[in-house]
């Protein structure tokens, strides 16, 4: 899974940003508002943490042309403690939720994994498909009840197929969604990634899809 982080206060940005990495997301970290406009506009992210106060582009205007481009990323507004009218001006402009400064970053992480799994679907913390059970508190996998020791580019790969179940994921989106920006993108990477998996969870878990990518489905073919 892959973040937007948007902040231009350097030590909010580094604490969220570590967060969010120890919770097992790739993060692309902005400080300026025209950069974090441009990175969302032409980057495919899971979610977006967007501070109000950024510089050369308020946040508020990023939000609104990222919406009516049609970019539907959930995206969680940071305002100031008081400003109830960019809160209010930030949900009526397409935030799916908002934070008040100061926050504690383990409510924020909380928050954001909730909109991730809800923008794909998911109402609970844990995602079950067959014998594989994925537990986005813990960011713990499980077969069949017994721990999988996964490394954190595993885990972000079944967390995405896991979110995105019974849909076929092609190499192109898992490697926007699981990579940062200025990765180099092996066209092997996912392949070599998946195969990993697999000796871990099963062969049968994470299909192939010969010529359209891979899926983990209720009721593999």
């Amino acid at each position: 899974m892959r973040i937007l982080l948007a902040e231009d206060d350097a030590r909010i940005g580094s604490n969220v940003e570590a967060a969010l990495t120890l919770a097992g997301y790739a993060v692309d970290r902005q400080s300026d508002g025209e950069e974090a406009w441009f990175r969302g506009d032409t980057e495919e992210y899971d979610a977006v943490v967007l501070d109000l106060g950024l510089p050369t582009l308020d946040g508020l205007t990023v939000l609104k042309r990222w919406r009516r481009a049609g970019r539907t990323a959930p995206v969680l507004i940071l305002t100031g403690r008081g400003n109830w009218d960019e809160r209010v001006e930030g949900i009526d402009a397409g935030a799916d939720d908002y934070l008040t400064k100061p926050f504690r970053v383990e409510e924020l992480v909380a928050r954001l994994r909730a909109l991730i799994r809800r923008s794909t679907g998911h109402a609970g913390p844990v995602i079950e498909v067959g014998e594989i059970a994925l537990d986005t508190r813990q960011m713990r996998v499980s077969r069949l009840g017994q721990p999988i020791a996964l490394s954190p580019q595993e885990y972000r790969l079944v967390a995405y197929l896991m979110h995105h179940r019974n849909r076929v994921v092609d190499q192109v989106e898992l490697t926007q969604h699981l990579y940062l920006q200025d990765f180099e993108r092996d066209s092997n990477a996912i392949e070599v990634l998946v195969g990993r998996v697999r000796k871990k969870l099963g062969t049968a878990v994470i299909e192939t899809r010969r010529g359209f990518g891979y899926i983990i489905a209720e009721t593999p073919e």
